[in-house]
């Protein structure tokens, strides 16, 4: 199928969307429009000469890198000036608006003025065992939002997807209801914003921006810790919405009571609608992402199946590490000007991967908790034995806690499993633990020390 120079266009703004800032893509990117595509050039028109320069300089190659991926393969992109701006003076693109057309362009409250990504959708989400729970949930809060489920809780490691469902639940509800005023926001977006208004004495306002919304999604919930004047303002915000009964979505990368330093009404209050859990998907899920990753980019004959699978069985640490991987791919072939191969991914991907004895690709990471056990014993002078035992000695406490961190930001592990790897201790204590590092990691020879460690543990990530 060949593509206009609009749909090529449209296809690479899309994509670009989801990698810029929200107020870089409207300022640069959003009012420009494509002229005339030939070969492998697309030619595009910016309103005025210092939007076009600024686009060829800032942009355009950074447009052409997505090219492989959003259209399969890779463009040249010219920034022209519209000849129908020339002529205008320049100071009129700083002039506001016509009454009648600022009315309809000016955002009516929160639903016209969120800024959700397109892809965020339930048809664009592959559900599978990891995540089917978190997605049924979801499902019933865009059915009825409010009414069940409230707040829904959605916790998980880093690009599982929990912002992905998050947003569908939006669009769900947006598209029935057009007039809904939905909120999503970042925690720390959050936490500035009530700074600020605090500086700028509109705390009223900031109050009711939030407290006056339908759906409020509130995205990385645990940076809440230890942020006291954030913690009240959002009880009495969460206590606003809940009883005016308007849906609140969270989402965390741990459940909420695991969340250190988050206050016990607030814990409480997450949980009293659902709590679900996103974890890493299987072989035969991380095969219909890619598969359903293809099918968006419209690249099905481009990465063939045995490709597929090939990815899905090395890299097995996220949905974002997945598709990245199939993006790394796709713009290893356009350079290389090769067609798509396990040949190819395995070298696109080397550094992802390694080799065993018999050449075969297996997963680059080497590092498990035994192995991190391991290394901490050797470092301390203790066996392997002492950290998963019950003793809380000083000499085998600070190894534990030393290791129980390390696991952790190495490997991601979930509180609870890092607990059972060292005699079933609980999340409180594994949390204790990992508190307890940094705070011994701001002495200059205890930092030291784990960083020697890191250098061995990442030797061995190689």
């Amino acid at each position: 199928m060949t593509l206009s120079a609009s749909e090529t266009w449209s296809r690479l703004l899309d994509r670009a969307r989801l990698e810029l800032p929200e107020q870089t893509y409207r300022t640069w990117l959003e009012p420009t429009e494509a002229l005339e595509l030939e070969g492998n050039t697309i030619v595009v028109v910016a309103p005025d000469r210092f939007a076009a320069d600024w686009n060829e300089s800032k942009h355009a190659q950074f447009l052409a890198s997505l090219a492989p991926v959003a259209l399969g393969h890779p463009i040249n992109i010219v920034f022209r000036v519209d000849e129908e701006r020339k002529s205008r003076p320049q100071m009129d693109l700083f002039v506001a608006p016509p009454p009648d057309q600022a009315k309809k362009t000016a955002p009516d409250g929160p639903a016209t003025g969120v800024q959700l990504s397109t892809r965020y959708t339930f048809h664009n989400f592959v559900i599978g065992k990891s995540n089917e729970l978190a997605a049924a949930a979801a499902q019933a809060v865009a059915a009825a939002p409010g009414k069940v489920y409230n707040p829904l809780f959605i916790y998980g490691e880093t690009g599982l997807g929990k912002t992905h469902l998050m947003q569908a639940v939006a669009h769900e509800i947006m598209q029935r209801a057009p007039s809904t005023r939905v909120c999503f926001v970042g925690t720390e977006q959050f936490t500035n914003e009530l700074v600020a208004a605090i500086q700028k004495r509109s705390t009223p306002e900031f109050r009711r921006r939030y407290r006056e919304t339908d759906l409020l999604l509130l995205d990385d919930v645990h940076f809440l810790k230890r942020t006291e004047a954030t913690q009240e303002e959002f009880f009495h915000t969460f206590n606003a919405l809940y009883e005016a009964g308007r849906q609140i979505i969270l989402t965390s990368d741990r459940p909420p009571s695991e969340i250190p330093g988050l206050e016990a009404r607030l814990v409480s209050r997450f949980q009293w609608g659902m709590v679900a859990d996103i974890e890493q998907p299987d072989l035969e899920h991380r095969i219909a992402i890619l598969q359903n990753k293809a099918r968006l980019d419209h690249l099905e004959l481009t990465i063939p199946d045995d490709v597929i699978r090939f990815i899905a069985e090395h890299v097995r640490s996220s949905v974002r590490e997945l598709e990245g991987s199939l993006i790394r791919l796709l713009a290893y072939a356009s350079l290389k000007h090769r067609e798509v191969s396990v040949s190819l991914a395995r070298e696109a991907l080397r550094d992802k991967l390694r080799l065993n004895g018999d050449g075969a690709a297996e997963e680059k990471h080497a590092l498990n908790v035994q192995s991190i056990q391991q290394a901490v014993a050797r470092e301390f002078g203790i066996n392997v034995d002492g950290l998963r035992s019950k003793s809380r000695t000083k000499q085998l406490t600070v190894p534990r806690q030393v290791a129980m961190f390390l696991i952790r930001e190495f490997l991601g592990v979930q509180l609870v499993e890092i607990g059972n790897a060292f005699g079933g201790r609980d999340h409180s204590t594994v949390i204790h633990s990992l508190e307890r590092v940094e705070i011994l990691c701001q002495d200059p020879a205890f930092n030291a020390r784990v960083e020697s460690l890191r250098k061995t543990l990442s030797d061995l990530h190689r």
